[in-house]
């Protein structure tokens, strides 16, 4: 499918509607066809990989343009400047977890963006760094339980940051990385433990959200399992 075809299939599916509830959940691009992401991964589907496209795509500054870039790139021809470029360009929390999701945790550099990324000020950007935490800690069934450990300490590094886009997606990656399995839960919970004694409400926030979670009796039941 051409550059012009694609958008002219983006504006025939437009919702009006759509775009009016999307500000209810905190989904407030500057420009949007209110195109649904089922709609956008139907599109994906008959596009296939195509980098040179999604490239395009991603200049328009659409959200749905956006969206579909990060669906139909191929992550192995993705580079540091294009991650270092894409994320920069993150201005609500929707882009930056379909992103994350849809092609950054594919890429090789995904454990390194993660840690550089959730050290940096920008808040879409080091949201963008525990998105990633919290998407590979579900994806990534192959790594080891040391690549996570070394994450551990950035989460509890950052959990003074109050903004709540940020501090929703530390206590994402923490909860994520604790379900991973038996060891690594307790190794969580313990983390979470030393986050609740810091001087921080957004700290206790996200230890004692963690630490629910992670010592119920259907979390602790799934991991001996």
């Amino acid at each position: 499918m051409s550059y012009y075809d694609t958008l002219k299939e983006l504006k025939s599916l437009s919702d009006s509607k759509a775009i009016e509830g999307m500000a209810k959940y905190g989904i407030t691009p500057e420009r949007t066809y209110g195109v649904s992401i089922p709609n956008l991964r139907n599109m994906a589907r008959k596009i296939g990989k195509d980098h040179r496209l999604a490239q395009q795509l991603w200049t328009e500054d659409i959200r749905e343009t956006r969206i579909l870039a990060s669906i139909i790139d191929d992550p192995s021809e993705v580079s540091e400047e294009q991650m270092e470029r894409w994320v920069k360009d993150f201005d609500y929390w929707e882009i930056c977890d379909q992103c994350c999701m849809n092609l950054f945790e594919k890429t090789k550099l995904a454990y390194q963006k993660c840690a550089q990324w959730s050290s940096r000020e920008e808040e879409f950007v080091k949201r963008a760094g525990f998105v990633l935490m919290a998407r590979l800690a579900v994806s990534d069934k192959k790594a080891d339980d040391e690549r996570f450990e070394r994450l551990l300490p950035l989460i509890k590094r950052e959990a003074s940051d109050d903004r709540n886009l940020v501090k929703k997606a530390a206590n994402w990656a923490l909860r994520q990385i604790g379900k991973r399995n038996i060891n690594l839960n307790r190794t969580a919970i313990e983390t979470a433990k030393e986050i609740q004694e810091m001087d921080s409400r957004s700290a206790r926030w996200i230890a004692h959200d963690a630490i629910r979670e992670l010592t119920s009796d259907d979390v602790q039941q799934r991991l001996k399992n």
